[in-house]
């Protein structure tokens, strides 16, 4: 089989097994996207509280003295 024989039926193969998928409603992918915002938001928090701690601390004790 030529490679183009081979690409025309991967192609036809993918069509038919994206007919078998199982695709979330349109309430379900907005609730996961908040999901996902909600929790890059608190990740993005935390590591700045962190991030302005040791700042702090590095200007404190290591970089005055």
């Amino acid at each position: 089989m030529s490679l183009i024989g081979k690409l025309i039926n991967y192609f036809k193969e993918t069509r038919i097994e994206l007919k078998h998928v199982n695709w979330p409603t349109k309430k379900v992918t907005m609730r996961f996207t908040m999901l996902v915002i909600g929790i890059s938001f608190a990740v993005a928090l935390y590591l700045g509280f962190f991030d302005m701690l040791f700042t702090y601390l590095l200007n404190t004790f290591v970089l005055s003295a």
